[in-house]
């Protein structure tokens, strides 16, 4: 193993960390780069899509009962938070709604459970987002002043391109250049690293929002952090426990409790009201620290 690999190596588990840290200390530099979300997000979704063949697309019951809870769970705790408050309802919300991690599929991997069903599954889960955040974002955040079918297509605009796009582009070039696909599907490495870009990005960009709240703001930012935890606990949980009945408890564990939150903090900040991407950014140190001791509690196995 070159020194490059073994120093490469030795990093990569402090990578996420690294990234929220810096995020966070240089928050002020964020504005310069943050147009690069959503080439990143881009980025991410075709390297992942390239990993599943059309032939390994299944849709099944470990699919529609993770998509459930996905939407349905979302649009429930919305409408119960709602009364009491609309920024935790929204950020809560967000944290249900979003699709799966990008790199859902490679801790599935390392926890030993099916890669291509958390893959297939990542498919369908943006899919539904693209189709379906466009309108509820226009339902939630449109104001008086813009017209419902305005807002709508200025969402779609911006999310059904970002999220099908990177799916087409891989179908194509599966298609005209499969040695290239193949590359790419080889390379799911790289997503995790663009991942780490991204989340460096979306934090300092969450952090310099914070920063301009005043402090009568910091109680609500607590209870957004608290319900995110909530949430992020009981998704793991639910799609282990769905996953259990179809075959792979960790697919369904990672397909539900792993969250995409570079792209949910991004929907956060420009779709909904900006203090609500407080929950989706406490969501990335709450999901690590669960993947962190499932990883540790498999190698300890391991080591018996």
């Amino acid at each position: 193993m070159s020194k490059f690999a073994i120093i490469r190596q030795r990093i990569k588990p402090w990578m996420l960390p690294i990234s929220m840290v810096a995020g966070i200390l240089f928050h002020d530099f964020i504005d310069s780069v943050q147009f690069l979300a959503p080439y990143l997000i881009f980025t991410m979704l075709f390297i992942t899509f390239c990993r599943v063949r059309p032939e390994e697309f299944r849709v099944t019951a470990l699919s529609w009962g993770l998509i459930a809870v996905q939407i349905l769970g979302a649009i429930g705790l919305y409408f119960a938070i709602l009364p009491y408050s609309e920024d935790v309802a929204q950020g809560t919300f967000i944290c249900v709604f979003c699709p799966t991690a990008t790199a859902a599929p490679v801790i599935t991997g390392m926890l030993g459970g099916s890669v291509p069903r958390v893959a297939t599954y990542s498919i369908i889960s943006n899919l539904c987002v693209a189709i379906l955040a466009p309108i509820i974002f226009t339902l939630m955040g449109s104001g008086a002043e813009i017209s419902f079918f305005s807002t709508l297509l200025t969402i779609s605009s911006k999310v059904i391109p970002l999220i099908i796009a990177p799916l087409v582009l891989a179908l194509v070039i599966l298609r005209v250049a499969p040695k290239i696909h193949r590359a790419v599907a080889q390379k799911q490495a790289v997503s995790f690293y663009i991942w780490a870009v991204s989340l460096f990005i979306v934090v300092g960009r969450a952090v310099s929002f914070v920063m301009q709240e005043p402090p009568e703001a910091v109680p609500e930012m607590i209870v957004l952090a608290l319900f995110s935890g909530a949430v992020c606990c009981a998704q793991f949980w639910i799609g282990r426990k769905i996953g259990r009945r179809c075959g792979d408890r960790i697919a369904g564990a990672q397909g539900l409790g792993q969250k995409n939150t570079v792209l949910a903090i991004w929907m956060a900040l420009t779709y909904l009201h900006p203090i609500a991407s407080v929950a989706p950014a406490a969501y990335v140190a709450w999901q690590n620290t669960i993947n962190s001791a499932q990883l540790y509690f498999k190698a300890k196995k391991r080591e018996i």
